[in-house]
């Protein structure tokens, strides 16, 4: 599949601490290979420190393919080496840049995130010396509407194209906002009509009527789901939550945990809660048992919990 082909392009968007292998796996085994994966952030600084923590976060199963391998920085060498490293190690079918997260640690004293939005110049550099490495596969960004106005973005988007980035992705909110307010599909759509290369519509995308509506709102290449995937992986064939049944919930609950299990060793039950979290969130009726949920700490008390629901 080539994914930059794929009218629309569906992408799973990169989110920290989420979007690991197992979650990954659990989205392509329900939604089937018509989506593009994009995975959790990868800071270049650590790769090129050769960080063996780090350097597991890329490894990947090849039913994750097509898979887009994000990295995050300010210095357009490092950047540039650690993505050389990443795509000679483990093969990706992308690499894209993080101009978009708003977390004070990822934007204060290192620069790299959405702080990259405030110094264009060097975000300009990162994607030449990136380009220049001749790495055979797509170089994309994934950025916000600006650090504090909504209209940054107009003036970025160009410089980045005449960089040489193949596809944008654009959450359509500043990185002041964070992820509160209504996500600006309309300015969205004013970038699209001023690039050439593909653009990604993120934010509030959150159902089978969001992609529908994001799309022709924006009239982008395709979207790209973040927050909506976190308990839908079913979302990338246009099926909403709600109408799954929980007996398949539970079977893919559960096929999730082994594979996070298989990740992370025996003992990683409480950091699957977060998963619990997001796939029982809206189940009504269930309010005392989604409180226990959230303090499992065995695979089967976990089991013994969901099996009690049906």
């Amino acid at each position: 599949m080539n994914w930059l082909k794929s009218k629309p392009i569906l992408a799973l968007a990169p989110m920290a601490d989420m979007t690991d292998s197992p979650f990954c796996r659990v989205c392509r085994e329900v939604s089937g290979q018509d989506f593009v994966i994009f995975r959790e952030m990868i800071s270049a600084e650590a790769v090129v420190r050769n960080s063996a923590k780090t350097l597991a976060m890329c490894r990947f199963e090849d039913m994750e393919r097509p898979i887009v391998i994000q990295i995050f920085g300010s210095n357009p060498g490092v950047m540039a080496e650690a993505a050389r490293i990443i795509v000679d190690k483990f093969h990706p079918d992308g690499i894209d840049v993080n101009m978009g997260c708003p977390v004070p640690k990822i934007t204060g004293k290192s620069l790299a995130g959405a702080a990259l939005m405030k110094s264009p110049e060097k975000a300009v550099e990162i994607v030449r010396a990136l380009k220049a490495e001749k790495l055979g596969v797509p170089i994309s960004v994934k950025t916000r509407l600006g650090w504090s106005k909504e209209d940054e973005i107009l003036e970025l988007a160009p410089k980045l194209e005449e960089a040489g980035i193949d596809l944008l992705s654009i959450h359509g909110r500043t990185k002041i906002q964070g992820y509160k307010g209504k996500a600006s599909w309309e300015m969205i759509t004013k970038v699209k009509k001023i690039l050439s290369i593909p653009v990604l519509a993120n934010g509030d995308i959150n159902s089978e009527n969001d992609i529908k509506k994001c799309l022709e709102i924006t009239r982008a290449d395709g979207v790209m789901i973040g927050r909506g995937a976190l308990g839908n992986p079913w979302i990338f064939k246009a099926k909403d939550r709600g109408s799954v049944d929980l007996k398949e919930v539970i079977k893919v609950v559960l096929r999730h945990l082994d594979w996070h299990l298989e990740r992370y060793g025996e003992g990683s039950v409480v950091t699957f809660r977060k998963h619990l979290a997001w796939y029982f969130k809206n189940i009504p009726n269930i309010k005392e048992t989604r409180k226990k949920l959230l303090l499992v700490s065995s695979k089967e008390e976990l089991s013994g919990l969901l099996h009690g629901l049906l």
